[in-house]
């Protein structure tokens, strides 16, 4: 039966980095919708938005295209979104599934939950802009996130990629309340080392939300990687 999927982008990304993904799930005759959130259009001026905001974003598509029985898909950072907006829609889902994603705690940021070194790297990079943002260094983007792709592909995905507002990273949504009713799944990929497994590994999120992650191939990349695996991990889930 077809079903109606809502992408959301994780840091640095837009809906075009969807597309991949996105092209399979249609194959299979889903309806996918791949919003580039506020604060991540080219050109966009960040400073006055929050991470309320993006999540205001990702409602008003959902009810302003009628939405229903949708499954929300967030990746990395888009699970802060994902989770804030799920608030407000808990009629119109059908399930939430976090990819390699962030699972928000009460009070908690993404600052909160990555290890120190990024933490002082973003906090420098933040305070180096003119619009408190963080561009991934390209160094850190072809060791962690996306090392399962040649050179010259790490680094044209690279340059597709726009400085992410600090401020979704230091800013807070409530968690899930398991009493919401919405059903939860974890998707991890195999080859994600963008987090260090460990005390910061992905693992412990799968266990906040309370079920086994589905595993899947590829990086912390694996929309551009294993696109083909990772839709049908989607789909699964």
């Amino acid at each position: 039966m077809p079903e109606t999927f809502v992408l959301i982008n994780g840091a640095w990304h837009g809906g075009w980095a969807w597309r991949p993904v996105a092209r399979h799930l249609r194959a299979a005759g889903h309806r996918v919708l791949t919003p580039t959130l506020p604060g991540l259009h080219d050109g966009d001026d960040p400073t006055d938005l929050h991470l309320s905001d993006v999540v205001d974003a990702v409602v008003d598509l959902v009810e302003r295209e009628d939405l229903r029985d949708v499954t929300l898909v967030g990746h990395s950072w888009g699970g802060y979104p994902m989770t804030g907006a799920a608030h407000h829609l808990r009629t119109r889902l059908r399930k939430l599934v976090y990819w390699s994603a962030f699972v928000p705690a009460r009070g908690r940021s993404l600052h909160d939950e990555i290890p120190p070194g990024y933490q002082e790297l973003f906090a420098d990079l933040a305070r180096a802009s003119d619009d408190n943002t963080v561009a991934l260094p390209l160094d850190v983007w072809q060791a962690a996130f996306v090392h399962d792709a040649p050179e010259d592909v790490q680094r044209a995905l690279h340059e597709l990629m726009v400085p992410h507002p600090y401020q979704y990273f230091t800013e807070t949504v409530e968690p899930l309340d398991a009493a919401a009713g919405i059903p939860v799944a974890y998707v991890l990929s195999r080859e994600d080392i963008a987090l260090p497994p460990g005390e910061y590994g992905w693992d412990r999120f799968a266990e906040r939300l309370g079920v086994e992650p589905l595993v899947a191939p590829g990086s912390h990349e694996a929309c551009f990687t294993a696109p083909e695996g990772l839709a049908h991990a989607l789909l699964k889930a």
